[in-house]
């Protein structure tokens, strides 16, 4: 199940309905229509619910990753997060010391850790 209180009421009033609905069809509709009529009023309280968003518009654009640094793989590792909307930035983390840089623009061709000066990679000619 999911941490939100709205999608856990719509389910599970979903799910009391089709049950009191197949009780019903069963003949048996005292349950049926208990269970039914439950399953209305916790959709209609889960309908009402308002989501609940885990981060703030402005806490999504002012995100970096945390500066830690990353496992040796046999060369210096790196991770590049890019964001979609505008203005487009670039946040490189450098592997080696988990120094955050952050760049105006999409991903650069090369880049040299500011913090370490190692050369993090190299645009590759084609």
């Amino acid at each position: 199940m999911t941490r939100n209180p709205r999608e856990n009421l719509i389910l599970s009033g979903f799910i009391c309905i089709a049950f009191g609905a197949f009780l019903s069809v069963g003949g048996v509709y005292s349950i049926g229509a208990t269970i039914g009529i439950c399953g209305l009023i916790t959709f209609t309280i889960g309908m009402g619910l308002r989501t609940q968003m885990g981060m703030s518009e402005k806490a999504i654009q002012e995100w970096t990753p945390s500066g830690e640094a990353l496992p040796d793989a046999g060369r210096v590792m790196y991770r590049v997060d890019v964001t979609l909307d505008k203005p487009v930035k670039s946040t490189i983390l450098c592997g080696s010391c988990g120094h955050v840089e952050t760049v105006d623009g999409s991903k650069p061709s090369t880049h040299t850790c500011s913090k370490c000066s190692v050369l993090l990679w190299e645009a590759e000619e084609e």
